[in-house]
């Protein structure tokens, strides 16, 4: 069950520039990123992942940001209009219950859930969508945030993911975080 979800106003902080002094998004993501791909994004916030992503995918790529706040989806348009990346960024409001991604099945190459599963209302739910929408061989990173999530919490996060299908890959380090890379055989 989901503890909270992080109100639509803490996403103007989680957006802000002064946060890339602590984690920068480019340099964490670049090793999954590549010209082209489709990756999925669920709890995109105003979008502090979703604009590098954007970028990264170049102009044949697409980013998938699903959320649950009209909020947080208007701010990520405002903030990916101004930078000229909207044209390859898809958002969605997702459905009671469902990322409403089933269309997405086996077309994602690159999943990012990071510091969102403990908010979903059930993580082996939200494991399964995720799974279904990766084409085989795609990846997932799973960051949560340490401070929030404790170890036992994430192994169960772990279980769930494999549960559907997705198998550790790697265990990145990612300052304050719990993170393991996951790949759909």
């Amino acid at each position: 069950m989901a503890e909270r979800v992080c109100p639509w106003w803490i996403g103007c902080l989680m957006a802000s520039p002064i946060r890339k002094l602590v984690e920068n998004p480019e340099k964490l993501l670049r090793p999954y990123m590549r010209s082209g791909i489709t990756v999925l994004e669920p709890g995109p916030g105003m979008g502090f992942f979703t604009l590098p992503m954007a970028a990264m995918v170049g102009p044949e790529g697409r980013v998938v940001a699903v959320d649950i706040q009209t909020k947080m989806l208007d701010g990520l348009r405002r903030r990916a209009r101004r930078s000229g990346l909207m044209p390859r960024i898809e958002t969605r409001l997702a459905l009671p219950g469902s990322m409403g991604i089933a269309d997405l099945a086996g077309k994602v190459d690159f999943v990012l859930a990071y510091a969102m599963v403990h908010e979903m209302p059930s993580a082996e739910s939200f494991f399964r969508e995720a799974a279904v929408a990766l084409k085989p061989g795609g990846l997932m990173l799973l960051a949560e945030p340490a401070g929030h999530v404790k170890p036992e919490r994430f192994e169960q996060e772990l279980s769930a993911a494999h549960a559907a299908g997705l198998a550790v890959a790697e265990r990145p380090q990612i300052s304050r975080a719990l993170a393991a890379v996951l790949k759909k055989p």
